[in-house]
């Protein structure tokens, strides 16, 4: 079982899918750590060193050669991902199990200030700026990540009962399966 993980940065993807992975005993892959790896430079080095053009071009290669090679699993992707070079339609025709996790601009904001630096595309931004930001990011891609199979809206969760949704959506899906 292939199982992808999309939303906006701070949405919790990493560690839902960390859980998501010790529950099911599928191994986990972080789409931005593979890139790291792969390029031997961190995602910010690489926008500042190569470009987002340059980025966005070998997140989708790299992408395809990880779908490729690696049929099951836990994936989950950057929040940009699924927005460029037709990587949500790659996606959701390679697994019935794309889920998005949804958060609204106030949570995201609280999440990502503290760790604010270390995100190439927020790192510019005055902290008065950063709803602003998001809520018009949130706006442009929702299109793509409202495509996903499956959309799980995140208040207070932790990522232990986003896992537990995950889990029980999963499990009727397989009933309905059998049915």
């Amino acid at each position: 079982m292939q199982i992808v993980l999309v939303g906006y940065m701070g949405s919790g993807k990493s560690a839902v899918g960390r859980v998501l992975a010790e529950a099911t005993g599928l191994d986990f892959t972080d789409l931005d750590n593979y890139i790291e790896s792969r390029e031997a430079l961190s995602i910010p080095q690489i926008f500042e060193q190569r470009g987002e053009l340059y980025f966005r071009k070998r997140e989708h290669e790299l992408l395809k050669e990880f779908l490729e090679q690696h049929q099951t699993g836990i994936l989950a992707l950057g929040g940009g991902t699924p927005c460029y070079a037709g990587n949500m339609d790659l996606l959701l025709g390679q697994t019935p199990h794309v889920f998005y996790l949804q958060l609204g601009v106030g949570q995201l904001v609280k999440r990502l200030e503290p760790e604010q630096q270390g995100r190439p595309l927020i790192a510019h931004l005055d902290k008065e700026e950063l709803p602003e930001f998001i809520g018009k990011h949130l706006f442009e891609r929702n299109p793509f990540y409202d495509k996903a199979h499956h959309v799980i809206r995140i208040q207070e969760q932790s990522a232990e009962e986003v896992v537990q949704q995950i889990l029980t959506i999963l499990s009727a899906k397989t009933k309905q399966a059998e049915d």
